[in-house]
């Protein structure tokens, strides 16, 4: 295990991210703020289906926490390697006396450093609206950590993936932005009809919203036992698919 040359590629992507704070880590908190600002106005209590006694905006915050942590963490590990491949830089990482592993857990953990920091700031700007008293800490901060992994390691695939920008911004565009916005960020699935509440199920990203829905106040649309399981196995397939694109060359040695 090369810890040094593996240390010094996190920190060129933690460095890289924090030299654009503005992007990175404001732009993603003036979204969640303008989201609350809009649904201000509806702050009803949520009654049935699991949701008792909690007040709408409440609702939202853990949805919009974990939507700006999925967006983010993608975005960095995503863009920072399309930039490598299209400035000719990867050729330096592919030389380097670095794993395929070391390379992977590099990316993935900038990612997950900046899903960390926009989580903690989204939060933060929340209190401003609601008393937010998080039921489970040490969950919330293992779903923030765990989904930013999912996709520090999908953003990594799609840079891979991609050849020019509009590629990467396609995958973002139909992939990533509608699975978020579908996932029960602004509702909860059980108001849905059974043929869109059964697609719910299907998508990844519902598991990690409601589970960390569930870690802040306690209530979740499913057992939250099936969301951890749900979100184990798609960390180790993204993380794997991530690290056989890395180890075969995918699109990084032509």
């Amino acid at each position: 295990m090369n810890f040094y040359g593996t240390l010094m590629l996190f920190y060129k992507e933690v460095m890289r991210f924090l030299s654009v704070f503005m992007q990175t880590i404001l732009a993603p908190v003036i979204n969640a703020v303008l989201f609350l600002i809009v649904f201000y106005p509806f702050g009803e209590q949520m009654t049935g289906f699991g949701f008792s006694n909690v007040d709408y905006g409440l609702f939202l915050i853990p949805g919009l926490l974990m939507m700006s942590v999925l967006q983010n963490a993608f975005a960095n590990s995503s863009s920072s390697m399309i930039q490598a491949k299209n400035y000719g830089n990867v050729i330096f990482m592919l030389v380097a006396p670095l794993s395929s592993f070391e390379i992977m857990l590099a990316f993935v953990a900038g990612a997950i450093v900046r899903g960390i920091l926009v989580a903690l700031a989204v939060y933060l700007v929340g209190g401003l609206f609601y008393e937010i008293n998080i039921v489970h800490p040490l969950a919330t901060f293992a779903l923030v950590f765990l989904s930013s992994l999912v996709m520090g390691a999908m953003g990594l695939i799609a840079g891979i993936w991609a050849d020019r920008y509009d590629h990467l911004a396609g995958f973002q565009n139909f992939v990533i932005l509608p699975l978020t916005f579908l996932s029960g960020v602004f509702y909860s699935t059980q108001n849905l009809p059974e043929i869109w509440y059964q697609i719910s199920l299907w998508n990844p990203f519902f598991y990690m919203i409601d589970a960390l829905r569930f870690s802040i106040l306690g209530q979740s649309d499913i057992d939250i036992f099936i969301s951890i399981w749900a979100i184990i196995c798609f960390a180790i397939s993204t993380c794997l698919c991530a690290w056989w694109m890395l180890h075969t060359g995918y699109r990084l040695r032509h």
